[in-house]
């Protein structure tokens, strides 16, 4: 699962050069184990976003050379709907400063198996830039921290990153008339529980019609203490079970795209579906739609 991203961060090490160079270029975002980050960090400063939920954690300790930033900063409310995009501009500026740039790689992290979704919605905004020298690292801090690597509370000084303003933002979005269409399978990542109507914070309960429930943490599997990726073949398996099959095109959802885009990474990253979009209105915007059709039960 990771072997391909650890093979082509040993080419990098293997040179004697004094800084560590950029892996080849890929087609997408990419898990990295800890021993390849560890290896990476080794040889050189590495460009690493921390986005846990709690600034405090970050304040506690984190990676090495890892700058934070917070899920909340890259989302706001749009035309009374809350936690939507940021506009192309806002997001360029933002990764500017966070010392990101386009041609570089960067290694994002989140706690572990219980937030990785903000981590992969941080992988999908840089993604939709085009940058695919992403990298999600597998376990999260949790996993790092367990194995004793090292930890630093001192704050990275990188300077403010050039080449943003030659990207176009091109999110893989749908609307809620894209979901209504004829011909598209709905896949929601959100919790049994939540698809079923039987929890959910927003004005009514249950799912959209037709849609098929995968659950985005069910793509984790227990090593050790902590969660990571499961390898690709039991992946596939999951889905490939549930109707959710390369063939099909696809639009996912959940509260608030975070938890759509663990699914996204999985699909379109991991297992290179071709179809894979996001309703990033999400389920949010479609419960508050009195006239819009919804159902429950599992």
């Amino acid at each position: 699962m990771i072997g391909a991203a650890a093979a082509v961060l040993a080419g990098v090490f293997a040179s004697a050069a004094p800084a560590p160079r950029p892996p080849a270029p890929h087609a997408f975002p990419r898990l990295i184990s800890t021993d390849s980050l560890a290896a990476w960090l080794a040889r050189g400063p590495v460009r690493v976003v921390d986005i846990r939920t709690d600034v405090f954690t970050y304040l506690t300790s984190h990676l090495p050379s890892a700058v934070y930033v917070n899920t909340e900063t890259l989302r706001a409310s749009r035309g009374g709907i809350p936690v939507q995009l940021l506009d192309e501009q806002q997001y360029r500026r933002l990764f500017s400063q966070l010392g990101i740039a386009p041609d570089r790689p960067v290694v994002i992290y989140s706690a572990g198996e219980t937030h990785d979704i903000d981590a992969t919605f941080l992988a999908w905004l840089l993604a939709s830039f085009g940058d695919a020298n992403v990298y999600l690292l597998d376990g999260g801090y949790f996993k790092w921290q367990l194995e004793q690597r090292p930890l630093a509370q001192t704050y990275p000084r990188f300077p403010a990153a050039t080449g943003w303003a030659a990207r176009r933002f091109r999110p893989a979005a749908a609307t809620i008339a894209d979901v209504r269409s004829r011909g598209v399978t709905l896949v929601d990542a959100r919790s049994p529980e939540q698809y079923s109507g039987a929890a959910g914070a927003q004005m009514r309960r249950g799912h959209i019609p037709g849609a098929i429930n995968h659950y985005w943490s069910d793509d984790l599997e227990q090593e050790g203490f902590g969660h990571v990726w499961k390898p690709l073949d039991s992946l596939r398996a999951s889905y490939v079970r549930q109707g959710i099959t390369p063939d099909k095109d696809l639009i996912l959802y959940c509260n608030s795209t975070t938890e759509a885009t663990h699914v996204f990474f999985a699909l379109r990253y991991l297992l290179a579906y071709p179809r894979v979009r996001i309703y990033t209105g999400s389920w949010s915007e479609w419960a508050e739609r009195a006239e819009l059709p919804i159902e429950s039960g599992g």
